[in-house]
Parts: C-alpha cells; structure tokens; sequence
C-alpha cells in the first residue's frame, strides 16, 4: 500500500521568538551583569493564556527558577503566559532564599501584565551560588513590562547571553493543507553544554493551537534530535530548561494527523539553536558532526556518538587536525554499546582511516586537510549489523576553552 507523504512546507522567515503571532518581548540593562549597559533580563509574553510545555536540567542539583518552573505548569495544567529571564546570576544553590527571589519574579511579571503567578515561567543563567540583586530585578521587570512589542526578539537573544560569542534566534513558517503557522525561537549556551534534556536555555513559540500534552510530546521528540545531540564539553547545568508556548493564532489546530508538520517546524527551529550554541561553543574553533551507524537503537547509537564527541582525547585532536582514527575507535569502544571492532568503519572527512579491525594510514594527509577547515565530519559504522542511527555535534577543545573557564568567576 502506497502512503503518501505528509503535506507541508518549511521555509525561513525573520523574527526570532516573536515571529509567531501572539507574542511580545522586551529586554532591558537591569545591571545584574558586571558589564553597563548590556541587556540581561527579558521577558516572553503572549497576549492571553496559552499552552506551554517545558523541559527541564536531569542534573540533580536543580537550580531555584527550574524548581519553581516545574511547580507552575504543573499548577496551571500546562498554561502559561509569560516566560521571564535573567542572565549574569544563575540563581542556583542559593537556598529558601533563591526559591522565594524565583517566585518574586514571576509575582512581579504577572502583577505587570495582569494574570496569575501560576502562568509566568522562570529561567535564570550566569554564576552559581550567587544570589539576584531583587532590587534591579524587580526594576527591570517594571521597565520590560511596559516596553513588550511585537519587534524585541534580537533584544530578547542578546540578553540571555552570557560567554556567548553571538546571539542565537531562528524562526520558519509551516505551510499546510488547512493552514499556516510559525515557529520562532532563541537560546543561548556556551559552555557547560551537554544537557541531557534540552539546553542550556530555550524559548520557543508558534502560533498553532496545540493541546497541552501534544506540546509537550512535540517539544521532547523534537529536543531528542536537536538540543539533546549536543555537546560542548559534557557538563550538565543546574539551569538547563527549554520552555514552548502555542497561542493557536494562526488558527491552525494540531492533531495527530497535522503532528508531523509542527514537529517538523520545531526540528528545524532547535536544529539551528541547538548547531548555533555548538558553533558558539567557549574556545570553538570548529564544528564537528558525529555520525553513528550501525547500530541496534537510536539510544545506542547516541551514546557512542556522544562518547566520542565528548572524548577530551578525540576533542583535541580535532584542534591539531591529527587524524588520530585510535582515539575515535577507543571512545566507541567503551561506550558501553556493543562494537564490533572487526566489523567496524570509521571515516574523516568521508575519508576511510579504519576498516575490519584494520588502518588505512595512507589516507591521513588528506584527512588532516579536511581537519585544518572549520566544518569536521565524523562516521562510524559500529559493524554489529544494527540498522539505527544517530547523530550529535560537538566542537574541537582549545586552550582559550580553558583560559575561559579557569577565568570565569573573575
């Protein structure tokens, strides 16, 4: 029987997280970065309740705004209508003191724009164990409030950044049968990039009408093969959280026959977040794609593709374009996923540098020009027979990675 296949379109457009109809934001310079004059809070609202999904940090230390973010859409049922969002101060391990300043922010949100704390959404990001100067937050809030518009979005992305070298926002238009609809989005992310969960921070929005619980299994399908296959240096946030809003303005209604277009309008929004933060990654020089074949489930695959991308040893190696095919086999080797060395390929640059548990060492000098660029490629074949695959980016580890990190709360 011939299945046809699903009918839409995706196609870039402008306008970042407020792309999507039914959404303003606002950023301002609250000064809770050392540096004057630069945007760190911003706020994401719709103009009515609306239906939100949110994933959040599987790291067990889970920071205040994430505790409290949980708490809210659970209370609400999966209805939000504002996101609020600092950078320069995490907000983490701060105690009963940080859970109420988190909860202060979302009371000052929803006092501002006239709803229910229970629908305002927190993050926060910068330096752990610091606690929110509440006086500039709570002023902030007050000037961002009043400044919301349809035309803040870049505002919105450069003020969530904070090692960040560029801002990050992304949006597409979905073309349907029954209807067009918009997905937007920013993120920031840097370092301590491997979130297990999403990324550092997201925001996403559309303007399709999506029942809660579509929403939330849209944003977690479409996290698996986006800000889930990502990995700067392995480390896991106490503040990772990626939140999804659907105003339903477009008057576009999402079932399960319509669910493959908006995740396919989500994939393509966080595929370009998610690549972006790689890119932007604290010291990267290079982006490196990580394909894993061969193998038996997509969960396999993934966990050697992100072994090896995670490998300080492969990382390295990649920053001096040695073509070192012994560190890439010994990742895949202990990643704990069945690995047939006798049977397994790995090529650089679509370049054979293993095959059968053997080198092909005369390949290395053009492999190590493919090295030199700045987009790396990466393919394994684990050669157990398997039919799954799976596919992460990462970035090469420099000395200014370090110089970066050893500086970071100085």
């Amino acid at each position: 029987m011939n299945v046809s296949a699903p009918q839409f379109n995706v196609t870039r457009v402008d306008g970042g997280v407020t792309a999507a109809r039914g959404f303003r934001s606002a950023a301002v310079a609250s000064g809770i970065k050392k540096k004057a004059g630069a945007l760190d809070l911003a706020i994401i609202a719709a103009d009515s309740p609306v239906t939100a999904a949110g994933i959040f940090t599987t790291n067990l230390a889970q920071a205040a705004p994430v505790l409290v973010s949980k708490q809210h859409l659970d209370a609400s049922g999966g209805v939000a209508r504002a996101v609020v969002v600092n950078a320069g101060c995490a907000n983490a391990c701060t105690g009963d003191q940080g859970l109420a300043d988190a909860r202060r922010m979302t009371t000052e949100v929803a006092a501002g724009i006239g709803c229910d704390p229970s629908h305002v959404v927190v993050a926060s990001t910068g330096v752990i164990g610091v606690a929110l100067p509440m006086d500039k937050v709570v002023a902030g809030v007050a000037q961002a409030v009043v400044a919301l518009s349809r035309d803040r979005g870049s505002d919105t992305a450069l003020a969530i950044m904070t090692t960040d070298p560029f801002p990050k926002e992304h949006a597409v238009q979905v073309e349907t049968a029954t209807g067009t609809f918009i997905v937007g989005g920013t993120a920031k992310g840097s370092g301590m990039i491997e979130p297990n969960m999403a990324t550092m921070l997201g925001f996403l929005t559309t303007d399709a009408q999506v029942p809660p619980a579509l929403l939330q299994r849209a944003l977690v399908e479409s996290a698996r093969d986006t800000f889930n296959a990502i990995t700067v240096d392995g480390e896991t946030s106490t503040n990772d959280c990626v939140f999804l809003m659907a105003s339903g303005a477009s008057g576009v209604a999402i079932d399960e026959e319509s669910y493959p277009a908006l995740l396919e309008g989500l994939l393509a929004v966080s595929r370009d977040l998610a690549i972006g933060i790689v890119r932007g990654g604290e010291g990267a020089t290079k982006l490196v794609t990580v394909t894993v074949t061969d193998a038996r489930s997509i969960d396999d695959a993934q966990r050697v593709a992100k072994t090896i991308a995670n490998s300080p040893l492969v990382k390295t190696a990649i920053h001096g374009a040695d073509p070192n095919w012994g560190r890439i086999v010994a990742a895949a080797g202990r990643s704990g996923v069945l690995f047939d060395i006798n049977r397994a390929t790995v090529h650089v640059g679509g370049i054979l540098l293993f095959e059968n548990g053997l080198p092909h060492d005369e390949a290395s000098p053009d492999a190590e020009k493919h090295l030199r660029g700045t987009e790396i490629r990466i393919d394994v074949a684990l050669g157990t027979g398997g039919g799954h695959r799976a596919t992460v980016w990462t970035c090469d580890l420099s000395a200014e990675y370090v110089r970066i990190n050893g500086e970071y709360r100085t």
